[in-house]
């Protein structure tokens, strides 16, 4: 049976998937509790769980490498806390212009969490903006920062991605393909009809993701990036939007220009942008970067809070 959408209902789907020459039997079945029980009537989602875990991981990284290119490492928590606010406030807005004939209508449901969702890429840029201004207002180097954070976004993202899978969310297009993933099980899921068979879209682009990352480290291992002056963070950003953008033909998503999406345009758009600062950055650079990093340089002694100047 279909219902209104011409979709197979997810009971029918799994009557089928075993029958010959009806829907491939090679398909990757995950059948499991996506919510962990801690004590009576405090359940979480194994994917909040995991997620907050990545978060974490992401940090300490961030962390090492402020220590390594003698950063104070307490700036790292306040410009952290100050990306948070401008990565939300982007995610909306940038889901607001992707689907903007229903937020003029309705204005309010802007302001709304409840309503609609987040875009991953406008995130990115809120928080990178406001991270900036915090960094600004600490009267330390956005270049280092910058630098600094090339490495720990990309694991968030790739990592983050990955733990979609947890929760059953960010399933594709119906597929045959020997590697289509189908979530049984009572749930919640969080795509709908989980049952039917699917490209796994969120591993796409979370596996994408993390060889970018690897692509950059060995980049860094051969001392590509060996001036902190931001250049880095571009690369990395302009990547993950190209890895966005081919993921992005697996989506459910309707295609509106060729075979992309609004969310993949958006990608595409925002490894332009990413682009045109990386050229820009190398050819007008005003030749105050820092120097490159000294392997051999010793444990650096931590300038004392109280002359820090107030902000």
């Amino acid at each position: 049976m279909r219902d209104a959408t011409g979709t197979m209902s997810p009971s029918r789907h799994r009557r089928l998937r075993y029958t010959a020459g009806t829907v491939p039997i090679a398909v990757i079945v995950l059948d499991f509790d996506p919510l962990l029980e801690l004590t009576d009537g405090l359940v979480i989602r194994w994917q909040t769980l995991v997620l907050a875990a990545v978060i974490a991981a992401a940090l300490l990284v961030a962390a090492q490498f402020a220590q390594r290119l003698d950063l104070r490492r307490d700036d790292l928590l306040y410009i952290v806390v100050g990306i948070v606010p401008g990565a939300f406030i982007g995610a909306r807005v940038g889901y607001a212009l992707l689907h903007l004939d229903v937020f003029a209508a309705d204005p309010g449901a802007l302001l709304d969490p409840g309503r609609g969702g987040l875009d991953l890429p406008a995130g990115v840029v809120g928080g990178a903006l406001t991270g900036a201004y915090v960094a600004v207002l600490l009267e330390t180097s956005i270049r280092a920062w910058a630098h600094v954070a090339a490495v720990p976004l990309l694991l968030a993202l790739g990592a983050g991605k990955l733990t979609m899978i947890l929760g059953g969310s960010g399933q594709g297009l119906p597929s045959e393909a020997a590697w289509a993933t189908a979530f049984l099980g009572p749930g919640p899921w969080g795509s709908l009809a989980p049952a039917l068979p699917s490209h796994p879209a969120q591993a796409y682009e979370g596996i994408g993701t993390l060889l970018l990352l690897v692509v950059l480290l060995a980049a860094i291992w051969v001392g590509a990036f060996g001036r902190r002056d931001g250049r880095m963070l571009l690369v990395a950003i302009g990547g993950w939007a190209l890895v966005r953008a081919v993921a992005s033909l697996s989506w459910r998503d309707p295609a509106i220009v060729g075979p992309f999406s609004a969310g993949g345009i958006l990608a595409i758009a925002l490894a332009g942008g990413c682009l045109v600062l990386l050229i820009a950055t190398t050819i007008w650079g005003d030749g105050t970067a820092a120097a490159p990093v000294d392997e051999a340089t010793p444990e650096p002694a931590w300038p004392d809070p109280a002359t820090r100047p107030p902000f």
